[in-house]
């Protein structure tokens, strides 16, 4: 593939499937608000979206589990619409949510799926899909509240704090939790979480986004592949995503990171595929080899990058 022309590349990525061309229309060439919107209520009955929608069940479950498998169970499926951009208010996506819901074990407001105790990640996932799709139930402010209680001195949240003592933040644990409080204060919700926020920000830009707190290094190899979907798992893409998506102007700690992104550029212009994580999928969304929903999200975040560092220029 050849693609070294900016409009080349466009082209190709709304030649895509409807979750990826209403995400371009809307963050790469500035479509309008009805252009965006309906290309967006397309990722409802054709491609992607439409194809996983087709898998619910009667009971209003996918692969008729709450959290297992992965990842195929009604969490990741409704994790995966989310983030190909379904449109909140979905029938199918509410009925999803009633069940995790309905379903879930609960503890002074934490929620668990699989085990007694409640748990950090299992929580704030369906804090997030219940605040995006907007799903109404009081639960949701308890399992916010239980939220901000389990955050830790360091900003972050991680799941084996109660499990084994950990005191320090998880990368994984706390992109979950801030993806889940900014839904659910762009929801409308009643809880006050900004403070939370701020100090889980404040978390990730202390360790420049992916590094050791103690010696500087790359935390983890694995944060430099971003595989999509993410699933639970922490990368530096989903990392500077949320940054953006917050409306935070550009902190330099980030720098780093999105030096790192666009170094995994390849030279036609796009970003791979990255092989997916184990597990059980509904079907594959890309073949190997050049992404449009990486290559879409990948420059979506330099775009924001960019303009900024052009502002702070002038």
């Amino acid at each position: 593939m050849n693609l070294p022309e900016h409009h080349e590349l466009i082209t190709w990525l709304l030649d895509g499937d409807p979750a990826v061309r209403w995400q371009v229309l809307e963050d790469l060439t500035d479509g309008s608000c009805a252009e965006v919107s309906a290309a967006r209520q397309r990722v409802a009955s054709e491609g992607w979206g439409a194809r996983l929608l087709s898998e619910q069940d009667d009971a209003g479950t996918w692969a008729q589990g709450l959290y297992l498998p992965k990842w195929t169970s009604t969490t990741y499926t409704l994790l995966l619409l989310q983030r190909l951009g379904l449109a909140p208010g979905n029938a199918q996506a509410l009925a999803g949510c009633k069940c995790l819901w309905d379903g879930a074990r609960y503890t002074d407001g934490g929620l668990n799926l699989v085990y007694k105790l409640p748990e950090t990640c299992v929580t704030g996932m369906l804090v997030l899909l219940g605040s995006y799709f907007g799903y109404q139930d009081e639960r949701i402010d308890g399992a916010v509240r239980w939220l901000l209680r389990d955050q830790l001195p360091d900003g972050g949240w991680n799941c084996q704090a109660r499990r084994k003592g950990s005191r320090h933040g998880s990368f994984h644990s706390t992109i979950t939790v801030l993806e889940a409080l900014l839904a659910y204060r762009r929801s409308g919700g009643a809880v006050h979480v900004q403070d939370a926020a701020d100090s889980a920000e404040e978390f990730f830009l202390r360790h420049r986004l992916f590094r050791s707190h103690r010696t500087g290094a790359i935390a983890s190899e694995a944060f430099l592949r971003f595989p999509f979907p993410p699933q639970w798992h922490f990368d530096l893409l989903r990392g500077v995503e949320y940054f953006r998506a917050c409306g935070r102007a550009p902190d330099r700690r980030l720098a780093d990171a999105v030096e790192l992104l666009r170094l995994a550029q390849q030279p036609d212009g796009t970003w791979k595929r990255y092989r997916p994580y184990p597990g059980l999928y509904w079907f594959p969304l890309e073949a190997p080899g050049a992404s449009r929903i990486t290559t879409l999200r990948c420059r979506r975040v330099l775009r924001w990058w960019d303009a900024n560092q052009r502002r702070d220029a002038i």
